[in-house]
């Protein structure tokens, strides 16, 4: 009887980590598919076959799918207009700094 219950066991715990790989490495795609991300598909082929290379591309495929996000999308150009604004806005103050150092020198030589 104990025999049949450690059996029992056994297979249950195969078929939990059978499925729980199956799930753990759809993650990514999931993660892609609920941000509407353009290379889903991509993701999840890869991700099966991460399961055939040791898992290596799964960090990886994390990285990928959680780049991208449907109300900036990969967010590169959004990030260059506001460094161009920060540099705009830093010339402006440079030159106001200059324009006030010049009228201080100019004050102090009288």
């Amino acid at each position: 009887m104990l025999d049949y219950i450690a059996l029992g066991i056994l297979v249950f715990v195969v078929l939990v980590m059978f499925y729980g790989i199956i799930i753990i490495h759809d993650i990514p795609y999931e993660i892609a598919k609920h941000r509407q991300h353009p290379h889903q598909d991509a993701i999840h082929v890869a991700g099966w076959v991460s399961l055939f290379t040791l898992h290596v591309l799964w960090p990886f495929l994390w990285i990928w799918a959680t780049l991208y996000r449907p109300d900036r999308g990969w967010g590169f150009n959004q990030r260059l207009q506001k460094d161009e604004e920060d540099i705009s806005t830093l010339k402006q103050e440079l030159a106001a700094l200059q324009a006030r150092m010049a009228t201080l020198e100019q004050t102090e030589n009288r």
